[in-house]
């Protein structure tokens, strides 16, 4: 799978790009992260990529030009033009029926913003998907294309040691329900002690508790997940 990033800061993602699951992922070429800066669009000497709004307001707007001829560029450059998507606090909420959809695109294009937003004719020439991560304000759009990466990742075939660790996470599968309670060692631990079903081998019990600590614990956090599902 590939995401180009369309950002104003690509040393940002230096660090994150360099790290565990994604760092494996990209060298065993199961993934593929390219970072794009949107100032190299620019066309004034001091590369300006924001500017005031018309009809005042405080903070500066990201340009159109510079924005939308990186993303044609950045399109140009492959067969698969790739899947557009715009990370603002005005998108739809990022859930795991989301990001199960956006880890079907082979190609994803995650255009980042800053300042106080993307002038609008952005939106009306590149008509993306618009995602956001959570009701609250970012200083820019780096951190959600991670969380939209990091999540993504997980459901591309073997990224993850174990095939069925996304099966049973959060939120996922048709019915969505918080996951069970996980243990390891040790099996006591200043007097909390692992359920004894866990140690029983008996696979069918264990299942059975799984599935009922994860209702039980959707019940008392999340209940609103439960109504979805009647």
């Amino acid at each position: 799978m590939r995401f180009d990033v369309l950002t104003l800061f690509p040393e940002i993602f230096q660090s994150y790009l360099g790290q565990s699951l994604l760092k494996r992922a990209i060298e065993r070429e199961l993934v593929d992260v390219a970072l794009h800066n949107i100032r190299d669009w620019t066309k004034d000497k001091h590369h300006s990529v924001d500017d005031r709004p018309f009809g005042g307001g405080p903070g500066m707007v990201m340009k159109v030009d510079p924005v939308v001829e990186c993303v044609e560029a950045v399109r140009g450059r492959s067969a698969h033009p790739g899947h557009l998507v715009m990370l603002t606090p005005q998108g739809q909420r990022l859930d795991q029926p989301a990001v199960e959809r956006l880890a079907g695109h082979r190609r994803l294009l995650l255009l980042c913003g800053r300042y106080e937003g993307f002038d609008e004719r952005i939106r009306q020439i590149l008509q993306p998907e618009e995602i956001s991560i959570g009701d609250y304000v970012l200083n820019g759009g780096e951190v959600a294309a991670m969380a939209v990466i990091d999540a993504t990742i997980r459901l591309v075939p073997g990224v993850l040691g174990d095939e069925d660790s996304s099966q049973f996470d959060s939120f996922s599968g048709g019915l969505r329900r918080l996951e069970f309670a996980q243990y390891t060692r040790p099996r006591e631990y200043r007097g909390l002690e692992v359920p004894d079903v866990l140690l029983s081998g008996n696979h069918d019990e264990i299942a059975r508790w799984r599935e009922k600590d994860a209702r039980q614990r959707t019940q008392q956090r999340r209940p609103d997940l439960l109504a979805e599902n009647e």
